[in-house]
């Protein structure tokens, strides 16, 4: 296990746990976030070996750490340990987010209400009335599912490999679908049929370097289709939305929108996103970070 753990005098500890967890823009977003709200944080990245995670939070905890978030692949753990979960971590069975307080884990999901804000505000694409394909049902599918869902989509089709799985998630999801007034419904990716208006791949395809999961029918021309990953591994899944006419976008709006609600639930302090998105997707593209 490896750990950044130092920290200025006086600034509260943060960190993004994972494995692997070098790659992670967390501590760029998060130091930039502080930088701009002016507040005193230090934030670091943590590799926690597979078997460790749970040790590897209290022991971060207990030397004085106030939070984390939770990266692959530990989000449903993350949950599991915690003994305190929001209502959206709850319905997810998963966690990217943990506050440290009064000896406790308090955990939050804040995938969703990021992927939501950077399809919504940042793509300026509204989902309510559209139909909408989620690509995978592992954890990050669960922990985007119902604020995509609170978005009233016409329709959302969840496809998976493994049709069980995706039903599954269907079907912890139902009472939120009902209130969206949304048809929920899950399918095996090769039953699939479209178009769609929103395309989401949340499966680890692109991290793989494996090929785009789905057959190219489920897009029309002007379809948004969003990669969760971003650079590198995002770019055959862009390349294939290209070639099909559609809108290609990558996760990097979602990292930034979800970092900064993580930062409300730790600080309190709504950071501007929009100014940080635009600057790292400058350094991004620019090669530089």
């Amino acid at each position: 296990m490896s750990a950044d753990i130092s920290s200025p005098s006086g600034a509260d500890r943060y960190c993004v746990m994972g494995n692997p967890v070098a790659h992670s823009r967390s501590p760029w977003i998060h130091a930039r976030f502080a930088e701009l709200a002016g507040d005193l944080i230090h934030y670091g990245a943590q590799l926690v070996a597979l078997d460790g995670f749970a040790e590897g939070v209290r022991a971060f905890s207990a030397s004085g750490g106030r939070g984390c978030n939770v990266t692959v692949p530990f989000k449903f753990e993350a949950a599991a340990i915690a003994d305190r979960l929001t209502d959206r971590a709850r319905i997810a069975g998963a966690a990217n987010t943990l506050r440290f307080e009064d000896g406790q884990i308090h955990a939050d999901n804040t995938d969703g209400a990021g992927l939501v804000a950077d399809i919504e505000r940042n793509a300026g694409i509204s989902i309510a009335g559209r139909e909408v394909l989620l690509i995978g049902a592992g954890g990050a599918s669960a922990g985007v599912l119902g604020p995509l869902l609170g978005a009233a989509p016409a329709r959302l089709v969840v496809a998976n490999r493994t049709a069980e799985k995706a039903r599954a998630l269907v079907d912890s999801h139902q009472a939120l679908a009902h209130l969206a007034d949304c048809l929920l419904q899950a399918q095996p990716i090769e039953a699939l049929s479209g178009p769609f208006d929103i395309v989401i791949n949340a499966t680890a395809s692109s991290l793989a370097g494996a090929a785009v999961p789905v057959p190219a029918s489920v897009l029309r021309p002007g379809s948004l289709a969003l990669d969760m990953m971003y650079g590198p591994s995002a770019a055959a899944f862009l390349a294939w939305a290209r070639q099909h006419q559609a809108m290609p976008r990558d996760g990097l709006g979602m990292l930034v929108e979800q970092a900064s609600e993580a930062f409300f639930h730790w600080r309190g302090i709504r950071p501007p996103s929009a100014q940080v998105l635009a600057e790292l997707r400058a350094l991004v593209d620019g090669g530089t970070a």
